[in-house]
């Protein structure tokens, strides 16, 4: 009976493997995460797949960038086919953790259900190459940035060594800079080294006020901000005037993931004032597991602005550390999933330009409104799953009124259960909000930044897309 079984089982296989070798398409009908879609071609070919590739995958998997392997051939995509499908079918690939059915921003990167059905009726076709005759010729980017050529450029004064151990690690580095002159920023691109082992960095600028340090270049190290309070590490790092007093800080200034783009307002909107002296401070920079030693140097781009911005950028912090409480106090008992709530009410009309919500390893959903005056609701963000290793900074693509006496609400899920595979603990431990600068990767946090400027009538017709 056994053996009889066996027999059944290696048939049933053989026919599987043969229906799957067809490349009749029928896979897609039959898989339930591929979209119903109308009006796909009988026959799908890479001239119906080579633009969604372009906008969508090129811009990381290519040369120099931070995609594993390259997808701009036919051949490259043709060898990684059936990988691909798994990705895109399973949301994870292109990462774009906003819904964009909630709400809309610059230089997204989500798949429509009709692309998405597309790309895998492709490939469940055989990937038919057919006629490309009449694609356009392949993108080009400037090289060694996302914006084009920068006016300075201001490097890291030494190179990381990240260690083949297969580990995560979260560093805390400066980039010190001299200028010749006190100038005005537009815009400015961090542009890691090692773009297959930096994965993302958050980062703030400090500036020195004439005499105030009489050695800005002072060089340090990286620190491992899972070892070091925050506080301390910027003590080693220097920053500090030589009184011992602390600098002015513009914190969030510029943000890097792979395949993101740092906004460029337009004119008179946003930007920076920047000292002829600082530094800028990286608070997250996050390398990812490397199995063979390998080092890092990266740079930031600037681009200056002949004028002083005409509307200065603001920022509204809400959340943990902020200008509005958590409620309840952040605090998660192991094994439990908690939702928790931020208010914050608008003393004034603001235009917002970009917005970036921020939680840790716990996180799983994400949710920012605001409800105006006369009841209305203006959808902010909404992430349904959350990753700590996809944390975007979203630009709408126009500037977004909220009026005053406005209430901004933020809320969170948190799931501190062994079912949540980013889990830091195995078994799970209450989890908290640092109280002060002391901050650690395996502490949580909810946060939402809104950058903004004041608002002036009309706003809501200028674009911010470049």
């Amino acid at each position: 009976m056994q053996k009889v079984m066996c027999q059944l089982v290696f048939y049933a296989l053989c026919i599987a493997l043969l229906v799957a070798s067809c490349g009749t398409g029928s896979e897609s009908a039959n898989d339930p995460k591929v979209p119903v879609v109308a009006g796909l071609p009988d026959t799908v070919t890479f001239a119906d797949i080579a633009p969604i590739m372009r906008a969508n995958c090129m811009p990381c998997h290519r040369e120099g960038q931070a995609g594993p392997f390259p997808l701009v051939s036919y051949n490259d995509l043709k060898r990684k086919a059936k990988t691909a499908r798994k990705m895109v079918l399973g949301r994870w690939m292109p990462p774009w953790p906003a819904d964009t059915a909630y709400s809309r921003f610059v230089g997204e990167r989500a798949l429509t259900a009709r692309q998405i059905a597309l790309f895998a009726k492709w490939v469940d076709q055989g990937g038919v190459l057919g006629d490309t005759s009449a694609l356009p010729p392949l993108p080009v980017y400037p090289e060694g940035s996302l914006l084009g050529k920068p006016d300075a450029v201001v490097w890291l004064p030494d190179a990381f060594h990240i260690p083949g151990d297969n580990r995560d690690r979260f560093m805390i580095a400066k980039a010190p800079f001299v200028l010749t002159r006190d100038t005005f920023l537009r815009a400015v691109e961090f542009v890691p080294g090692n773009r297959r082992f930096v994965h993302h960095m958050n980062g703030a600028m400090v500036t020195y006020q004439p005499g105030g340090k009489k050695e800005p270049l002072q060089p340090s190290d990286y620190i491992d901000s899972d070892s070091t309070k925050s506080i301390d590490a910027y003590g080693e790092l220097h920053l500090q005037n030589d009184d011992g007093s602390w600098p002015p800080l513009t914190p969030n200034l510029v943000n890097y993931l792979p395949g993101l783009s740092p906004p460029m307002y337009p004119p008179g909107i946003g930007g920076w004032r920047i000292g002829r002296e600082g530094a800028f401070l990286m608070n997250s920079l996050h390398y990812g597991p490397s199995m063979r030693d390998t080092v890092d140097l990266s740079r930031f781009n600037l681009w200056f602005s002949a004028t002083p911005p005409e509307r200065p950028m603001r920022e509204l912090a809400m959340g943990t550390l902020g200008d509005s409480p958590v409620v309840p106090e952040l605090l998660i008992p192991p094994d439990t999933v908690m939702t928790f709530r931020s208010e914050f009410k608008l003393p004034k009309a603001i235009s917002v330009l970009t917005i970036n919500p921020h939680m840790h390893l716990l996180g799983k959903r994400f949710l920012a409104y605001a409800v105006t005056p006369a009841n209305d609701t203006i959808h902010l963000i909404r992430i349904n799953d959350w990753d700590f290793r996809w944390q975007y900074a979203y630009t709408f693509r126009h500037m977004l009124v909220l009026p005053k006496g406005a209430v901004i609400h933020v809320e969170a899920v948190m799931d501190n259960t062994a079912a949540n595979r980013n889990n830091p603990y195995d078994p799970p431990r209450t989890a908290r909000a640092p109280l002060t600068g002391h901050i650690r990767t395996t502490d949580e946090m909810l946060q939402f930044f809104v950058n903004y400027v004041d608002s002036r009538p009309g706003d809501e017709t200028i674009a911010l897309g470049r």
